[in-house]
């Protein structure tokens, strides 16, 4: 077999990514841009009616952002600190038996359907919020948030867990060497020494959250509203591309805003990639120097 044929496979495989990244956001702006001929950049951004089948259409897209953004960073407030507490656990208490168990456990969680978190959300959770805090309707930017957080708790875990692993277990040893205990090792070693990986950690799972759709459309309320409270509903960019493109007509205003909301995603989404990579150079940067 000629030793070049995997590396032939490799590049053709990255090739038809590549390709299939740029065709992707070919199709975006030319479905997305033509929406600037109905309304300014400034009101598709700032203004705050999401009216798109009224004659003129109000397109404001501000509830929607921030229905997007509160419902991503509530997850992550709710979501980050706990999965850093897991992460710590399997890394430096676990007894290795245990991490063995615990770890390929915590990896499959991330792989449940998105659609059962939104179902339990719909039919259990919901109920029990308008019971217990006396709503109008348990379908709320909080029973989003929660249901989001427990999709990101695996991700964020297994990706800060290796992050902590791979600190030099010198590092560990000389702390110890010194009379630290292990939580003292833990909080002024371990931790400082992974900061990068655990922040670039916290990033993906926040991006993996903004580009949720199924758990929003299902759970978030679907108003487009900005919210006042945690238990108001909001319409995130996802759940209304999901909910609303199926009934738009084909080359009308609404069908263009709706692409460019998903413009917007890519955008925020390629943001948070990019810094994420940032925070990963510099902290090899930092190994080495």
């Amino acid at each position: 077999m000629d030793e070049r044929i995997p590396g032939w496979l490799i590049t053709l495989t990255a090739s038809v990514s590549l390709f299939i990244m740029v065709f992707l956001i070919y199709f975006l702006l030319q479905e997305g841009i033509p929406t600037l001929r109905e309304v300014s950049l400034k009101e598709l951004l700032l203004g705050f009616d999401w009216y798109p089948t009224e004659e003129p259409p109000a397109l404001g897209m501000a509830p929607l952002i921030v229905g997007s953004m509160t419902v991503t960073l509530l997850s992550a407030v709710m979501a980050v600190p706990f999965s850093f507490l897991i992460a710590i656990f399997l890394s430096e208490v676990a007894p290795s038996w245990f991490r063995e168990i615990l770890k390929p456990a915590l990896e499959l969680l991330g792989f449940l359907p998105s659609i059962v978190l939104g179902f339990l959300g719909m039919v259990v959770l919901a109920p029990w919020l308008q019971e217990r805090f006396d709503l109008l309707s348990g379908l709320n930017l909080f029973n989003a948030s929660l249901l989001m957080g427990a999709m990101i708790v695996p991700i964020v875990a297994s990706l800060a867990e290796e992050s902590l692993q791979a600190v030099p277990r010198e590092l560990r040893d000389a702390c110890y060497a010194l009379g630290a205990t292990r939580w003292e090792t833990i909080r002024k070693v371990v931790l400082p020494a992974a900061l990068p990986g655990l922040l670039s950690a916290s990033l993906l799972g926040i991006m993996r959250g903004l580009g949720e759709t199924m758990v929003v459309l299902m759970a978030a309320g679907g108003a487009a509203l900005v919210p006042i409270s945690i238990f108001d509903p909001v319409r995130p960019l996802t759940s209304a591309i999901a909910a609303e493109m199926g009934e738009t007509p084909v080359g009308s205003a609404h069908y263009h805003a709706l692409f460019f909301a998903g413009l917007l995603l890519l955008t925020m989404t390629l943001g948070i990639n990019l810094i994420s990579m940032w925070i990963e150079k510099k902290g090899k940067e930092r190994w080495m120097a």
